[in-house]
C-alpha cells in the first residue's frame, strides 16, 4: 500500500483512508456483519486509516467500530470528530466548548474501546466560541494521552490559520472532488502553505462520479442523499452529463470512472488523503487501483474543464446543514 503523511509531524498513513459513516448512515442498505468484515478485509490489505465520527449514527459508528478492531487495535489509525451535537427535539447543533470537548472525547473512546485516538478533529466550528479555547481543550487531551494528533473539518482559511497557530494541525477534512471544488479557492492552498494535508471526503460525489447513479430511483428508500439537493431529479439529468467525460476517460484506459474519480482527487497534491466510503469489500478493492493509475496532463485538463468549479447542480448540503460550513 502507497503510503502519504499527514501533516508536517503527523503519521504515515495510506494513500486511500476508509471512510466509515456510510457504514451507520443509510447510504443503502445498512449490515454491520458485512461492515465489520470490509473493516477487517481493509485491515489485512494495509487499509488501516478509519474515519469516523461520534455524530455517525449518534454514536453507532464508533461502537461498530470498536467491535470491529477489538482484537486488531495495534494495526489502526483512528480518525474520528466531534462537535456536532443532536438535540432532544432531533434538531442539529454545534458545541465547541472546552468542557464538551472532554466530555465528548471520554465517550467517543469509551465507544471504540480504546485508551487514545490517534488523530481527533472538530467536526464543525462552533460560531459562538473562539477556536482557540476550543482547540486549547483538544490540545489538552494529547497532554492527557488521549489523542494523538489534531484536525478539524469543514472549516475556513482564517480559522485554520487561528486553530494550527494554537496547536499545529495535521489535516482539515472536508468534501472535495471533481463536482466540490470550491476549496481550491482558498482552503487547499491554506492547508499547503500552512503543511497540513487536505482529508478530502466523498471523493465520488457521495457515489455520483461512479456512474451507477442515473436517477433518484437508483437510491433505495430511506437513502439519506435523497434529501441533497444535488440529488434531486432536475440536478441529476444536468450533472450526468458531465459524468460522461469520466466514463470515457475510463474506456479509454481500462480503469472504471469511480477508480478515475479518485486518481484525479490523488493528483492535486502530493499530501492529500481521500477517504472514500464503502461498506463493501469488493469497492474497497475498486478504490486501492487508483494509486496506481497515472493520469495524462491532457486527461487531467479533460476532467477538470468538464467539472469547472461551481459548475454543478444543485447544492453540496441540504440548506440549513450549508450554514454550518466555512465558518
Amino acid at each position: 500500500m502507497q503510503k502519504r503523511k499527514l501533516g508536517t509531524n503527523g503519521p504515515e498513513v495510506p494513500a486511500i483512508g476508509l471512510g466509515c459513516m456510510g457504514m451507520s448512515i443509510q447510504y443503502g442498505l445498512l449490515d454491520d456483519d458485512q461492515s465489520i468484515a470490509t473493516i477487517h478485509h481493509a485491515l489485512d490489505i494495509g487499509v488501516n486509516l478509519l474515519n469516523t465520527s461520534d455524530m455517525y449514527g449518534n454514536g453507532k459508528n464508533e461502537t461498530l467500530i470498536g467491535k470491529a478492531i477489538k482484537d486488531r487495535r495495534s494495526e489502526v489509525i483512528l480518525n474520528s470528530k466531534f462537535g456536532q451535537t443532536r438535540n432532544p427535539d432531533g434538531s442539529g447543533g454545534v458545541n465547541g466548548r472546552p468542557e464538551y470537548v472532554q466530555e465528548a472525547c471520554e465517550a467517543s473512546l469509551k465507544r471504540l474501546g480504546v485508551d487514545h485516538i490517534e488523530i481527533y478533529a472538530q467536526h464543525r466550528v462552533d460560531a459562538e466560541v473562539p477556536i482557540e479555547e476550543t482547540v486549547g481543550a483538544m490540545a489538552r487531551l494529547i497532554e492527557q494521552g488521549k489523542v494523538s494528533h489534531l484536525g478539524l473539518s469543514e472549516a475556513a482559511p482564517e480559522t485554520i490559520r487561528r486553530a494550527h497557530a494554537e496547536h499545529p494541525m495535521i489535516s482539515v477534512e472536508t468534501e472535495y472532488s471533481l463536482w466540490s471544488r470550491d476549496v481550491e479557492e482558498e482552503i487547499l492552498p491554506t492547508c499547503q502553505e500552512l503543511g497540513i494535508s487536505l482529508m478530502p471526503y466523498a471523493p465520488l460525489g457521495r457515489g455520483f462520479l461512479s456512474g451507477t447513479i442515473q436517477k433518484v430511483d437508483d437510491l433505495v428508500e430511506g437513502d439519506r442523499r435523497r434529501d441533497h439537493p444535488r440529488f434531486a431529479e432536475e440536478n441529476i439529468a444536468e450533472n450526468i452529463k458531465k459524468v460522461q467525460v469520466v466514463e470515457k476517460i475510463a474506456e479509454d484506459t481500462g480503469f472504471k470512472p469511480a477508480q478515475i474519480a479518485i486518481a484525479w482527487v490523488l493528483a492535486r497534491d502530493p499530501n492529500l488523503v481521500p477517504i472514500p466510503g464503502t461498506k463493501h469489500t469488493n469497492y474497497l478493492d475498486e478504490n486501492l487501483r487508483a494509486v496506481d493509475i497515472q493520469l495524462t496532463d491532457e486527461q487531467i485538463l479533460t476532467l477538470s474543464d468538464a467539472f469547472p468549479l461551481g459548475a454543478t447542480a444543485g447544492l453540496r448540503y441540504p440548506e440549513p446543514q450549508m450554514k454550518r460550513l466555512g465558518l
